[in-house]
């Protein structure tokens, strides 16, 4: 699918931004939902079966926001962990009320076979904005890695290191949106100085793999389960998915680790980043979340078989 594209409004083409340009888009940036209202709150309302955890806090100016993390009951050190993050782009909605979805509807299914660790926002302040970046025109998720500029990756960094060794699975929720070729790749271009290449966006739902340690029959059980709730992204006419090389049906590979990515903060042996498209004609929101929820279980079914 190909969009139009506006140049971006902020900057010189050709000069990455300094602080004034930084001050000009933080300017622009507004409140449109309540972190308190729609995540805190579900997070609350599931505090008589799950232990929550405050792993970190975020103070931007007046603004503050607790991090929070969802723990099974009864957690086992005899077992393998089962990480599940959400919202490292606040914008992305499906990433966070599908992790949430995941821990109110399945979460008690695992219960004695794996220690479940989920942080279903880990990115508040651009939940609230419905954007990409943090306060400091910061993308959390190009930033986890030692001596992180984002608070948002360093707390989560840290909640991790707790257990790091010991997790099996790692499964990172996002989205891509038509705003990623309207909004944010323009931003990013702008920001870096650096020219806007337009690409399209893919319809439909794919996966991210570790191209430094594959796992192909792992990510193929993921998308065999949630081709039952939503449909799959075909490649474009090059063979790809936003740029990258599609190496099966809906699925690409990127270097975890090395670009900084979420699903990179651990060794575990299966580790996957979802996409769903909230934009498509053929899929609902309710959709989205559900195939989210979907993605997560199929990934701990087949890493508990085949640990």
């Amino acid at each position: 699918m190909t969009m139009t594209v506006i140049p971006y409004l902020i900057g010189t083409p050709g000069t990455p931004w300094g602080a004034a340009e930084k001050a000009a888009w933080l300017a622009r940036q507004v409140r449109q939902r309540s972190y308190a209202d729609e995540v805190v709150r579900a997070i609350d309302g599931l505090r008589a079966d799950f232990d929550v955890v405050e792993y970190g806090r975020l103070d931007y100016g007046d603004e503050h926001f607790p991090l929070l993390a969802i723990r099974n009951r009864d957690w086992d050190d005899a077992l393998p962990v089962a990480l599940v993050t959400g919202g490292v782009h606040g914008y992305e909605t499906s990433g966070v009320h599908g992790a949430l979805r995941f821990v109110a509807l399945h979460a008690r299914e695992f219960a004695g076979r794996a220690n479940l660790l989920v942080a279903p926002c880990i990115s508040p302040w651009a939940y609230e904005r419905i954007h990409r970046w943090n306060p400091d025109a910061i993308d959390p998720n190009r930033s986890f890695r030692d001596g992180s500029p984002a608070q948002e990756s360093a707390a989560l960094m840290r909640l991790v290191a707790l257990v790091r060794d010991r997790v099996l699975l790692h499964i990172d929720l996002h989205e891509t949106t038509d705003t990623d070729e309207t909004e944010f790749r323009p931003a990013l271009a702008a920001r870096d100085g650096k020219p806007f290449q337009p690409d399209g966006v893919p319809d439909g739902f794919y996966l991210v793999d570790d191209s430094e340690h594959p796992q192909p029959a792992f990510q193929q059980a993921v998308i065999e389960a949630v081709a039952k709730v939503t449909h799959i992204a075909p490649a474009d006419a090059q063979g790809r998915i936003i740029g990258s090389d599609v190496v099966a049906p809906g699925v690409i590979e990127y270097p975890l680790r090395k670009l900084g990515l979420c699903a990179g903060v651990t060794d575990a042996r299966y580790k996957t980043t979802t996409e769903v498209y909230p934009d498509s004609p053929r899929a609902t929101q309710e959709q989205c979340n559900a195939a989210q929820a979907a993605a997560v279980c199929a990934a701990l079914e087949y890493a508990l078989a085949h640990r």
